[in-house]
């Protein structure tokens, strides 16, 4: 199972770029793509989904461009996108049924799945409610089990945790992970703790082009060392924050310790830290140009 993507651009006008020059090959597991709002995750995600055609490059499903043969990934494509909207008159199991005959699942094939998947996102005591009386995390969870109706070897899911509650964040990031097994999840977001807990690799995107791609613990290596922590006053943060990048911040009685990511020691009292991904989406999106 692989899906490599090679030089994929996408023009939306005469010098505005969603995408540009976009090259990955990925397997089973987790791929985290974390960058800013604005960056082209989900102009990627979208061309991933066979939903948006691509200006140039290719995008191969085990060998095949699905850019020329679509239905050859859409068969075993699961998608829950950022704008996932329900029918809030139907209930949840009738949503699902509906989801499952526009997919082309037989009845009984199709009801025994949607049992298992209530079973999964943990909606059975729900799935004869209308869905207008969900909460925004119940409503994602029957967005991840409409995407997975199919028991798809590809799932996208874009910016799924926008707008939940922690519990709810947690209880998405846990099933995702539970997920993966022997199959490629793209999980798109700008939400750094969405990605740490969950991918096997991670995909940093900044003004449509990578950054890096690399496991979680390979990008950390990139900032040994670089990474200072010490207490100043609270006058002098300001000052702090136009030279140089602080990734964290705690007040204390003393003033306020900072977390500041830094090629050098920015004071003479600063100490280094072990990096964080935090540290390390921070430090690679504040630079100008990118790196391979």
């Amino acid at each position: 199972m692989k899906l490599i993507i090679e030089h994929l651009s996408k023009q939306y006008r005469r010098g505005l770029w969603g995408l540009r020059e976009f090259d990955l090959e990925v397997g089973p597991g987790v791929v985290g793509l974390l960058g800013p709002n604005g960056a082209g995750k989900t102009t990627l995600m979208r061309m991933l989904a066979t939903i948006t055609q691509p200006s140039e490059g290719t995008v191969k499903w085990n060998g095949t461009d699905i850019v020329k043969s679509p239905e050859t990934l859409r068969a075993v494509l699961g998608y829950l996108p950022q704008d996932f909207g329900v029918y809030p008159n139907l209930s949840g199991l009738e949503f699902l049924e509906y989801m499952a005959a526009i997919k082309g699942l037989d009845a009984k094939s199709a009801r025994r799945r949607i049992d298992e998947l209530l079973i999964v996102v943990n909606l059975v005591q729900a799935a004869r409610r209308p869905l207008a009386g969900y909460s925004g995390g119940m409503k994602q969870r029957v967005g991840i089990a409409q995407a997975l109706l199919n028991d798809p070897q590809l799932l996208i899911v874009d910016e799924p945790t926008v707008g939940l509650d922690p519990e709810e964040r947690v209880r998405f990031r846990n099933l995702l992970s539970d997920l993966s097994g022997e199959r490629i999840i793209f999980l798109s977001t700008h939400i750094v703790s969405d990605v740490e807990v969950t991918a096997t690799e991670i995909v940093l995107i900044k003004k449509g082009r990578k950054l890096q791609h690399a496991a979680p613990e390979k990008l950390l290596q990139l900032l040994d060392g670089k990474v200072w922590q010490w207490v100043i006053p609270s006058t002098d943060l300001p000052a702090l924050k136009q030279k140089h990048i602080i990734s964290g911040t705690v007040r204390r009685q003393d003033g306020v310790q900072v977390r500041v990511v830094s090629d050098a020691a920015p004071a003479a009292e600063s100490q280094p830290i072990a990096p964080s991904l935090e540290d390390v989406y921070l430090y690679l999106v504040s630079q100008n140009g990118a790196t391979q």
